[in-house]
C-alpha cells in the first residue's frame, strides 16, 4: 500500500462529524435520545460519506487506475477539451454512498492544472462534463502517455477539492483530491488504450483498473 498510514475518517469531513457529533449530544443530553434520534442517523450518514480506507495498489505500470469510487457511467470516444485532442473518456459517477476521495490513475508528472467555473447539474448527465464546475488535470506518464483526468462537481456537490499542481509527480493510487456530497471523474485516455470495464459496473478507486495503455 502507498501513501498510509493517514486517516480512516478524511481530514475534509472532520468538522462536519464533530459538529454533527455535539449537536446531536448536546440534545440527547436536554431532550432525550428519540428527539436526537435523527440528528445521531445524520453523524452516521457523515461519518460514512468522509469514510477514507486503505487501498491496495494493483501492479502493472501500464495500468490506469479508478480514480474515483462509483458505477462506470460511459465509455466513449470524445474530443478532450483540456488538451484539445481525440480520446477515449470513461466517466464514473460517485453517489453520496460512495468514497469521495479521488486518487491518482497512473504514475507521471503533473503538466498542467485547469479550475472552470460552472454549474451544478446532476453529475449523471453527459453535459454536466461541459457544463457544470470542474478541475481538471493532465499527467504525463513515463512512457510519454497523456491523461486527463477531471474532478467535475455535481447536483449537491458544491466544493472541490484539488492539492496538486504543475510539476508535483503522482504515484498510482495517490490521493490528491476530494469532492464533497456525489459527483463524477472523466478520464480522457488515449484512443488505442484497451478498456478493462463496462457501463454499469461499480468500480473502486485504486484497487479498480478500468484501462491499459498501449
Amino acid at each position: 500500500m502507498r501513501n498510509y498510514p493517514h486517516p480512516l475518517i478524511a481530514k475534509e469531513g472532520w468538522h462536519y462529524l464533530a459538529a454533527s457529533i455535539a449537536l446531536a449530544l448536546l440534545v440527547h443530553a436536554l431532550a432525550g435520545a428519540l428527539w436526537a434520534l435523527p440528528l445521531w442517523l445524520i453523524a452516521l450518514f457523515i461519518l460514512q460519506f468522509f469514510r477514507d480506507p486503505p487501498r491496495p495498489v494493483p501492479a502493472g505500470e501500464k495500468n490506469v487506475l479508478a480514480p474515483a469510487d462509483g458505477r462506470v457511467i460511459a465509455i466513449e470516444p470524445a474530443f478532450d477539451p483540456w488538451l484539445a485532442r481525440e480520446a477515449l473518456k470513461i466517466s464514473i459517477f460517485m453517489n453520496v454512498f460512495n468514497v469521495h476521495a479521488n486518487r491518482a490513475p497512473v504514475d507521471g508528472v503533473v503538466m498542467q492544472r485547469w479550475r472552470h467555473a460552472g454549474r451544478f447539474l446532476n453529475a449523471a448527465l453527459s453535459k454536466a462534463s461541459e457544463q457544470n464546475e470542474r478541475c481538471a488535470l493532465h499527467i504525463r506518464t513515463d512512457d510519454g502517455h497523456d491523461v486527463t483526468c477531471v474532478q467535475v462537481a455535481g447536483l449537491i456537490a458544491r466544493r472541490i477539492l484539488c492539492y496538486v499542481g504543475p510539476g508535483e509527480r503522482l504515484s498510482r493510487g495517490q490521493r490528491y483530491g476530494f469532492i464533497r456530497f456525489g459527483s463524477r471523474v472523466d478520464l480522457y485516455l488515449p484512443p488505442e488504450v484497451h478498456v478493462k470495464v463496462g457501463v454499469g459496473m461499480k468500480v473502486y478507486a485504486t484497487t479498480s483498473i478500468v484501462a491499459e495503455l498501449p
